[in-house]
């Protein structure tokens, strides 16, 4: 089986060799970079499933090392560590590319169960069908979206809430539910990171509309 390959980029020694210690000893393969021209390089090399990003990097910030990673792997799945706990900063890094951020210092446990949270939503779609909701069309296995038969631009975490969504078409999905089924372990800035997606999505689908708001309540994918 091929191990999921996972690449750190973080400049601090001491984190930096803890984090690549742990994830070595769960069984990941592992590519530390100290910064962020170096992670680039990395990346086009190894292609790994998954990036924890420091964003206080010493050459470049972390946010455009984030963007152009995004730019060269639209389906990689991109988590930020990063001492910045603004709303701002929160915002700049998921506007970036990012799927997800943790605030430092973390506990080593919830970080572990954030990553194992993304790369299992990554593979449960794997050998699935594919969805056709008027102009939309869901390739479940490709893991690709289009609309009026354009590819969207979707990160991971976008492509999960737009298939949680279509799949309950015409229902409406609490904001609950989709904190459940999207970030399965609770975290304080989980319901801000919804909206987020929302907000994101919607742009990218495009007119019109199809996600109606039930303020307070959840989410509702229009069926044509």
């Amino acid at each position: 089986m091929t191990r999921i390959r996972v690449l750190i980029v973080e400049d601090d020694e001491a984190i930096g060799r803890a984090l690549e210690a742990v994830l070595s000893e769960r069984g990941y393969d592992v590519t530390r970079s100290t910064d962020g021209g170096g992670a680039l390089v990395a990346a086009d090399v190894t292609r790994p499933d998954l990036v924890l990003l420091d964003l206080g990097l010493p050459d470049m910030d972390g946010v455009e090392v984030c963007r152009r990673l995004r730019r060269g792997s639209p389906r990689l799945v991109i988590v930020m560590l990063t001492a910045r706990d603004a709303e701002m900063d929160i915002v700049l890094g998921l506007n970036a590319g990012a799927d997800d951020y943790i605030v430092k210092p973390f506990r080593l446990g919830e970080l572990l169960a954030r990553i194992g949270a993304h790369l299992r939503r990554t593979q449960d779609t794997d050998g699935a069908g594919s969805l056709t909701v008027g102009d939309l069309e869901i390739d479940v296995a490709a893991r690709v979206a289009r609309r009026h038969g354009a590819e969207l631009e979707l990160r991971p975490r976008e492509f999960e809430l737009l298939l949680l969504l279509v799949q309950s078409r015409g229902r409406v999905l609490t904001r609950e539910r989709l904190l459940a089924e999207l970030w399965r372990d609770h975290w304080g800035g989980a319901s801000k990171t919804l909206d987020m997606h929302v907000s994101t999505l919607r742009r990218k689908l495009g007119e019109p509309d199809p996600i109606t708001t039930l303020r307070g309540v959840g989410y509702r994918f229009e069926a044509p």
